[in-house]
């Protein structure tokens, strides 16, 4: 770890003057200032500590730290992330925690200092971070860690075989030690248990209990969905097409399929939501290269996360066929008010995003080739015809125009998504389970 970092400072360093990112929560991630802990008083019960490494894994940690919060009102509710968007969603989603931090960098000095900080019963980790320093630590001290809703996706796990061929002398017996010190590995499907076992986890700590995100709840209206539903009716602004979460250089796919679909459709309004706040200045780049006018969110006087109410005015001129959502935490109840929906990270390498929070709003998904990431429930989708898959932005486009222009089939299809979503629930009750029996009855 120490030789690692020592490589790749300067390559951090770059990316945070650049980007903004890294160095601004590094103070905190060495433990050297955790501001939210040192206002926690002393004599607190044992911690409950949800670890939600970015935007998903937040908002699927939402349902889960709700119920332990109802479960167990005298224990510390600690959640902690390691993006900054996903910290920013976190403190939006999770206010009743009692703090949202930083996760600690994998060096045992700076691991020592959050456990001693927070003192924690048992540690949830959403999906599959593996820190070994933190589980060799928590291990030494009796603290259970248990992986929820646990995912290897196909690409990491050739990634893993590749380097365990080339290192694998030392690397399966450093990894079967590392995964040997968690409690307990509740994975999404049959596969992803088969791909951890596979890395050293012990087999009869590993078990099979879905994904925690089809527990997700729906989102309530926000002011700019709920504005933004009456404005597009009040104005003749159909259909409103939502692209979410669009990736570094799908911002003009993007803008392509909307194109197909303004050819049928001249009065149509995009919501383009970049994943990342770091490419809002790139993306109104390139709508601008589109030749089309665009207003930001951030101009709206509209109030919103980290955006008071003192934009420009509330209406979008019929000359703006864009509407760039710089801002966090507003595009999950944007997709209740869609009329077409893009689930990005999807026509680039990049594995895809979650397309549940579109389908439990019985919005059809449409997404592109690249979804490893959520293979399995992209399979499904697609299996039960609640979904559409497409090659390329000019597919997309026509997709959305077919449905558009068949409401019956939208319609059906659209039941069809919710129906799957809803059928699927069940892994939070059984990770609620899991932590009952490592702290006792609820209560």
């Amino acid at each position: 770890m120490g030789l690692a970092a020592l490589v790749s400072a300067p390559y951090w360093i770059i990316k945070g003057l650049r980007h903004g990112k890294y160095l601004s929560n590094l103070g905190e991630r060495l433990g050297f200032s955790i501001p939210e802990l040192e206002q926690l008083s002393a004599n607190r019960s044992g911690a409950i500590w949800i670890h939600a490494v970015s935007v998903g894994e937040a908002l699927s940690s939402v349902s889960l730290a709700k119920r332990l919060r109802d479960a167990y009102p005298f224990r510390t509710l600690i959640v902690s992330t390691t993006t900054i968007t996903g910290h920013a969603l976190a403190k939006e989603r999770i206010p009743f925690a009692d703090a949202v931090i930083y996760f600690p960098l994998d060096w045992v000095f700076c691991v020592r200092k959050f456990l001693d900080a927070i003192r924690p019963s048992i540690v949830i980790i959403l999906e599959t971070e593996i820190w070994p320093n933190f589980l060799r630590e928590a291990k030494r001290r009796s603290v259970p860690v248990v992986f929820l809703s646990g995912r290897i996706s196909e690409r990491s796990f050739a990634r893993f075989q590749r380097y365990v061929r080339l290192f694998g002398f030392y690397l399966k017996p450093f990894l079967a030690s590392a995964l040997s010190n968690a409690s307990a590995f509740l994975m999404q499907t049959e596969q992803d248990a088969d791909r951890i076992r596979a890395l050293g986890a012990p087999a009869v700590r590993v078990v099979v209990s879905g994904n925690l995100k089809y527990d997700m709840e729906l989102p309530a209206p926000t002011p700019l969905a709920s504005w933004l539903g009456e404005e597009s009716k009040r104005r003749g602004r159909w259909p409103v097409i939502v692209a979410g979460s669009v990736v570094a250089t799908e911002e003009p796919l993007s803008l392509i399929a909307f194109g197909v679909v303004q050819g049928d459709f001249p009065k149509a309004l995009l919501v383009l939501a970049p994943r990342k706040p770091e490419r809002f200045a790139a993306a109104a780049e390139f709508i601008d290269e589109s030749h089309r006018k665009f207003i930001r969110r951030s101009e709206l006087a509209i109030p919103g996360p980290g955006i008071p109410a003192e934009g420009t005015g509330r209406d979008i001129p019929d000359d703006v066929t864009v509407l760039l959502l710089d801002s966090i935490g507003e595009l999950a109840s944007l997709y209740r008010i869609a009329d077409g929906v893009f689930v990005g990270g999807s026509l680039v390498p990049s594995g895809g995003h979650n397309i549940l929070e579109p389908a439990a709003f019985g919005k059809v998904p449409v997404f592109g080739d690249s979804m490893e990431n959520f293979a399995a429930i992209a399979a499904r989708f697609l299996e039960a015809g609640a979904a559409i898959q497409v090659d390329n932005p000019e597919d997309a486009g026509v997709e959305w125009i077919h449905l558009l222009k068949d409401q019956q089939k939208m319609q059906r299809m659209g039941n069809a998504a919710r129906q799957l979503v809803e059928s699927s629930r069940g892994a939070l009750d059984r990770a609620l389970a899991e932590v009952a029996n490592r702290l006792g009855p609820a209560r």
